[in-house]
């Protein structure tokens, strides 16, 4: 009788560790550093979702927002992150925080090489906004920001 009641409660034990062991390997991850995700959706101008359902705040830079009201240049900056990014494949890169207090992750984010957070702010759809500790290209979005004011871009417009 001993045996048979010692039997199923290994493998009751056998299927509880295998149980595990697969929820383990289907947990889903964020992307970390260097990773290649597809942009699933635009939100607004610095936040996208990517695959698996991470939302993605660019570092670095702020747009107008869009949610609750529009404001001017809110739904310019949507735009043209969703004509840069949107269905593509990008390359998201940390600094270092990982996350913001909405759980969204910080990155930079690049597309065939272009660096997308810069080029939102060069072309005057956003500002260049330090948000220490995460400041390792700050000097280079200041520069495009000084390149989008001084040729009267976006934001800098009449």
């Amino acid at each position: 009788m001993g045996r048979l009641v010692c039997f199923p409660v290994v493998l009751l034990a056998v299927g509880l560790v295998c149980l595990s062991g697969c929820l383990a390997e289907g947990e889903i991850h964020p992307p970390q550093s260097g990773a290649e995700v597809r942009v699933s959706r635009v939100i607004d101008g610095d936040t996208i979702e990517v695959e698996g359902g991470w939302r993605v705040r660019y570092i670095g830079i702020d747009t107008p927002e869009i949610h609750p009201q529009i404001e001017r240049y809110g739904a310019e900056a949507a735009a043209k992150n969703r004509d840069l990014v949107e269905g593509r494949v990008v390359r998201l890169e940390s600094d270092q925080t990982d996350r913001d207090r909405y759980d969204r992750l910080l990155r930079y984010v690049y597309v065939d090489g272009l660096f997308v957070n810069a080029e939102l702010v060069r072309l005057g759809y956003a500002h260049a906004v330090a948000y220490p500790p995460d400041t390792k290209y700050q000097e280079i979005l200041a520069r495009a920001e000084g390149e989008a004011q001084g040729a009267g871009r976006g934001l800098w417009s009449n």
